[in-house]
């Protein structure tokens, strides 16, 4: 089954966030939300999350999951905002978020009263796990490597990777991050390529090499074919050496710190102190 799929860009994370439906019932999904946010003010808005909920109604449509592909470094998630608007949605992200909060939780000392059982959130999902999307099955595929969290999931004709792999010349995701891995990355590309020919490929972030447009599908066999880092013949040493030497030359994203204490809280903003204000902790020379 062909599930329709609209892609939102939110431009200052190249972001996209995906509305997907099933074309036989009202039934959608949202995947990937992005929470407006300035750092220098600490401002957010949700400019970005209520053109989804515009699109929702519009079409008459029934939002029954809210999915994450990984507790984003770049960007604050919406999800937290979104279940509001949708109390019935579940909110979603696979289980391997349990290892990123115990992760963070000592990086930004937050404390034993900290959960690191992922329920800040309403599901985690396991490998291979099935859910519903209307008449449509879903399969969630865990992706490691770039995060411990990864997660693609395959619905229908279409895979949304998440931060796994990028358009073919834009190649994989950095793998430096705490819980990261290049060899583990390489091996969840290599599940993915198994997948059919034709699968559609939607990826969660594009930055526009040389210039080009902005673009947010390609297929599998357009990644076997092209990807610059990680296409048919390349071996898993080739792989670790290219994307390590390259991570090595990176910078840290600008919104890290800031969008990990959020969204390792699945989008939801730290408990506010006395005065009724949330605060984010900035650890120096952590990093």
């Amino acid at each position: 089954m062909t599930p329709t799929v609209t892609p939102f860009f939110h431009k200052d994370s190249c972001t996209w966030t995906y509305l997907v439906r099933d074309p036989t019932s009202p039934t959608a999904i949202v995947i990937d939300p992005v929470l407006d946010f300035d750092a220098a003010s600490g401002r957010t808005a949700t400019h970005s999350a209520d053109a989804i909920v515009a699109a929702v109604r519009a079409e008459g449509l029934s939002v029954t999951w809210i999915l994450e592909t990984h507790a984003h470094a770049d960007h604050l998630s919406a999800g937290a905002w979104l279940k509001r608007q949708w109390p019935t949605a579940r909110l979603a992200i696979g289980a391997g978020i349990r290892g990123v909060q115990a992760t963070f939780r000592t990086i930004f000392n937050l404390g034993e009263h900290f959960p690191v059982d992922g329920s800040q959130f309403d599901h985690l999902f396991a490998d291979g796990e099935r859910f519903e999307v209307g008449t449509m099955s879903a399969e969630v595929i865990p992706t490691p490597g770039h995060t411990e969290d990864s997660v693609s999931y395959h619905i229908g004709d279409a895979l949304f990777v998440g931060d796994s792999l990028f358009m073919p010349d834009g190649g994989t995701a950095r793998c430096d991050f705490p819980g990261g891995s290049a060899a583990l990355l390489y091996r969840s590309i290599q599940r993915l390529y198994a997948l059919p020919a034709p699968t559609r490929v939607f990826v969660c972030h594009d930055y526009a090499p040389g210039g080009r447009e902005f673009r947010c599908e390609t297929t599998i066999a357009a990644q076997r074919a092209d990807n610059i880092h990680v296409r048919t013949g390349i071996s898993e040493s080739d792989y670790v050496h290219v994307r390590e030497t390259r991570d090595a030359t990176l910078d840290i994203p600008k919104l890290l710190l800031p969008s990990v204490q959020i969204n390792i809280r699945a989008g939801a903003m730290p408990e506010p102190e006395a005065n009724g204000v949330s605060y984010l902790k900035l650890p120096i020379n952590q990093f």
